[in-house]
């Protein structure tokens, strides 16, 4: 058991490392800043495969499961 431990510690001191570079914690995006990144590929694909119908369609299917 206190081999556990002792890992663990190590474990947590190499996450502190890497957050004291400037890396961010995830999940603290801006969603304004996260639809910024999304649009121009969604865009890209909307073009890519098959249209506005598809996305309709898509938009749609997942309007109806959110819904329930």
């Amino acid at each position: 058991m206190s081999d556990t431990a002792m890992r663990t510690m190590i474990r947590t001191q190499g996450r502190r490392a890497h957050a004291s570079f400037g890396a961010r914690p995830s999940g603290t995006r801006h969603p304004l800043v996260a639809t910024a990144m999304v649009l121009p590929l969604a865009a890209l694909l909307v073009v890519v495969f098959g249209g506005w119908e598809a996305v309709v369609t898509q938009a749609s299917s997942v309007g109806v499961m959110l819904g329930r």
